[in-house]
């Protein structure tokens, strides 16, 4: 069977296309700026490329764009409609309605419109992509994967804030946690890797991209994690400031900054771009540090000091700690941030392999000394193909769809 993947972001529309179960993909497509007169789309399919330079106003026609693309005679990835049997819809917020994928129907619909309050530049957003493919593929089943899902085996402990309870039982006020589509994806391929069993493995998967989190995993159930609230909390990453004293935005509204002026400050221009004043790419930053510039120095000091601190809570916390895998793509390509990382944490176990780390470059591997008592593991990661993979199970639970 094949599956369509659709992951509408607040303005990007990205789309795959699987064969299931042999879990290949028939082709890929991105569309970006949407709500901008400049919107493009760029889809990749068997050699071929369909692009298109735009006005993309909303999310509605980037899906009629993406059906373009799809059925383009000599660039498309399918010849009719038909040929998809399943759709599988990137959701950001199940709240504590959902704690895995699930076939979408009213009631989940519903769900999703509820939790708008909760994400609300991604969850309409989400409901559009829903709402068109229920109208281009009529009687498809469609399934909603949330990200949300999978840290919702959190205890009370990790979830609740110390703050009144009331704001957690009137407001729904509480960590939720995101990425974790991600998180459990590469935990997956990292028990192969490894040749262990969930029951008795615990885990620390580190996700750092331009967004970042960071996920203890105890027995295959997600413990602790980074991001709260939203997507905010947590690490410093591309250009939000992640955790913080709350005071200081007291303080800077004291100061004539407005909440609207503090909220694009604490998420797109903060991070690595606000601390190193030059960009949110590691990239840029590891050169502006090879050339002496101290402020890009401590840009990525404090960025992986950050991550330490996270691993090392984790690590006391799940006593025992078998694995930390590196993904995302910072975690995935980034060999000297991967080192800075992990160069003070041998007092806990974990030996990287410098000549290992190197060669690994972005493909999956295992980068820590054969004597580390915790292994250290690059593995790239792919949530598109773990949505197909829980379409296909709720849609065909009698296809194989084990991560191949």
């Amino acid at each position: 069977m094949n599956i369509l993947v659709v992951n509408c972001g607040s303005s990007s529309l990205k789309y795959e296309v699987y064969a299931m179960p042999q879990q290949c993909s028939l082709g890929k497509g991105l569309i970006e700026r949407i709500g901008l007169s400049d919107g493009k789309i760029k889809q990749k399919a068997k050699g071929k490329v369909f692009e298109l330079a735009r006005d993309i106003p909303d999310h509605t026609v980037a899906f009629e764009l993406m059906m373009q693309a799809l059925l383009d005679k000599e660039a498309g990835i399918i010849a009719s409609v038909s040929e998809i049997q399943g759709v599988g819809h990137r959701v950001v917020h199940g709240g504590e309605q959902y704690s895995a994928s699930v076939l979408i129907d009213d009631k989940v619909m519903d769900a999703i419109e509820a939790n708008c309050e909760l994400a609300p530049l991604h969850n309409p957003a989400n409901l559009t992509g829903i709402h068109e493919a229920q109208r281009v593929f009529p009687g498809v089943p469609q399934v909603a994967v949330f990200d949300t899902a999978f840290h919702q085996s959190l205890p009370p402990s990790a979830y609740l804030y110390g703050i009144p309870r009331e704001f957690y039982d009137k407001y729904r006020i509480r960590r939720y946690g995101f990425h974790g589509t991600s998180h459990r994806f590469v935990a997956g391929i990292a028990l192969t890797m490894m040749k262990r069993s969930p029951e008795n493995t615990n885990l620390i998967t580190c996700h750092l991209g331009n967004g970042a989190s960071i996920t203890a995993i105890q027995a295959g159930k997600s413990i602790d994690t980074s991001m709260g609230f939203t997507p905010l909390e947590g690490l410093m990453m591309g250009t939000r400031s992640g955790d913080l004293d709350p005071s200081i935005i007291f303080y800077l509204e004291d100061r004539g900054f407005d909440r609207h002026e503090l909220h694009n400050i604490l998420n797109k221009k903060s991070g690595l771009l606000g601390l190193s004043g030059i960009s949110s790419d590691l990239r840029d930053i590891e050169d502006a540090a090879d050339k002496g510039n101290e402020d890009a120095i401590q840009a990525l000091e404090t960025y992986a000091y950050r991550i330490r601190k996270f691993i090392g809570a984790y690590a006391a916390n799940l006593i025992k700690l078998d694995g930390i895998v590196f993904t995302g793509g910072v975690g995935e390509n980034a060999v000297k941030m991967r080192e800075r990382i992990c160069s003070r944490l041998e007092n806990i176990g974990i030996h990287i392999s410098h000549d290992k780390n190197r060669k690994v470059g972005g493909s999956a591997g295992i980068i820590s000394q054969p004597y580390s008592p915790t292994t250290i593991l690059v593995i790239p990661t792919n949530e598109e193909l773990q949505i197909a993979l829980d379409a296909t199970h709720i849609i065909n639970p009698e296809l194989q769809t084990a991560v191949l």
